[in-house]
């Protein structure tokens, strides 16, 4: 088959139906009509040519008016008008299009795609792509300019392809939604980083000029004192290195990270939520990483742990690691009422909250992932043994 330019539709729909509305805004989405091909898409029609033994293949998607060939292996992407394409004819089938010969079969016998004006296919098998909220937008197409047929294995792995399209289209949507959503979490962080700095130095400065009126015989409220700008001055360095690290994307700042000292300034400024809590503590491992911003996550975890309890039970916590190959696995568990399977993947979606009833912003796991993420980890939710939830992360050696 040759290349072919834009045709005139004469028929061309003035206004969207219902259908093509849809079809239109699902392909709109996927940001492909306007982009180069992409390397993925290219190999997976080579791979349906060969599945197929036929010399072409091509992705083709379908507005209201026109086809475009977003993929394409044994001759050149390019655009036609809907009412000369082939795969229109079939969109809606609602099952793959098996030819053997399109020159006998009356839907496609007079398509100038046939008779020579444009090309002249013969075998012609189309595989419907369909999104997961299940609109068909085009097709995985295979050809050949001879008849030929297909083997019941080679049909299949074809709708498997097709299937893969999709999967493609979607993944490259979701890494898209999901950089927005870091940018937008990150100016999120900027904006409460900044918003924060002016009156934690107000209490910093208060608790400062409150230590040096002190008696030194006053020795417990001279320990609670010092104890208080102890964590203000932490949360003045955790809020300074959040900010930057809104500010300039994710930059670390590296060296040896002594989790069981992080953890132990965490349960410091935590003492009031663990005041009646069990924390047992295994051995933690000294990682390399952002000695801050690990403290931020298991902060968020231990705090996590203390907040969700069953009833009026006090909080259990256990953190524990240990050595998975090349990684260290941290382990934050309770005893607590537990997260449905379902919700364990979701709670890491920005302002995503299981429990209303219990205080909390929803972007606490959220920055963790982030977080663990820009260390090359991983972060996650499972059950825990007692009961409870299990939250990990994983980190290099």
């Amino acid at each position: 088959m040759t290349s072919y330019a834009v045709r005139n539709n004469l028929h061309a729909v003035t206004t969207i139906g219902g259908t093509d509305a849809l079809r239109v805004a699902e392909i709109g989405k996927y940001h492909v009509l306007v982009e180069p091909p992409r390397s993925d898409l290219l190999a997976l029609v080579e791979i349906a040519a060969q599945v197929a033994q036929v010399p072409m293949a091509t992705i083709n998607l379908i507005t209201d008016t026109e086809q475009h060939q977003i993929a394409t292996h044994g001759f050149d992407a390019s655009v036609c008008s809907r009412e000369d394409s082939m795969c229109n004819v079939v969109l809606d089938a609602g099952e793959p299009v098996i030819v053997p010969d399109a020159s006998a079969d009356e839907r496609f016998r007079h398509n100038p795609v046939v008779t020579g004006v444009i090309g002249s296919v013969r075998f012609y098998a189309a595989h419907q792509l369909r999104t997961p909220e299940d609109v068909v937008i085009g097709t995985l197409c295979v050809f050949d300019e001879r008849p030929r047929s297909l083997t019941d294995e080679q049909e299949h792995a074809l709708v498997g392809l097709a299937d893969r399209v999709v999967d493609l289209l979607e993944l490259e949507l979701r890494t898209r939604e999901l950089e927005r959503s870091n940018e937008q979490l990150a100016a999120f962080a900027g904006q409460v980083s900044h918003d924060l700095r002016n009156p934690l130095t107000a209490v910093t400065m208060s608790l400062n000029m409150m230590g040096d009126e002190l008696d030194d015989t006053d020795e417990g409220l001279t320990f609670l004192v010092q104890r208080a700008i102890g964590g203000a001055s932490r949360m003045q360095s955790l809020i300074d290195d959040l900010l930057k690290f809104a500010r300039v994307g994710g930059e670390l700042q590296r060296g040896p990270v002594d989790l069981a000292t992080v953890l132990g300034d965490v349960v410091e400024d935590l003492a009031a939520p663990l005041a009646k809590a069990t924390v047992i503590v295994g051995d933690l491992p000294t990682v390399l990483g952002d000695a801050v911003q690990l403290r931020a996550v298991l902060q968020n975890l231990v705090a996590n742990a203390a907040k969700f309890t069953r009833g009026d039970e006090p909080p259990h916590i256990e953190v524990d690691s240990v050595l998975r190959g090349d990684r260290w696995r941290i382990e934050v568990c309770d005893r607590g009422p537990g997260i449905p399977a379902d919700q364990q993947e979701r709670v890491f979606q920005p302002l995503a909250r299981v429990n209303e009833d219990v205080e909390g912003s929803g972007i606490g796991l959220t920055t963790c992932r982030r977080i663990v993420e820009a260390h090359g980890g991983r972060i996650g939710l499972m059950d825990s043994p007692y009961g409870g939830t299990c939250a990990w992360f994983e980190l290099p050696v």
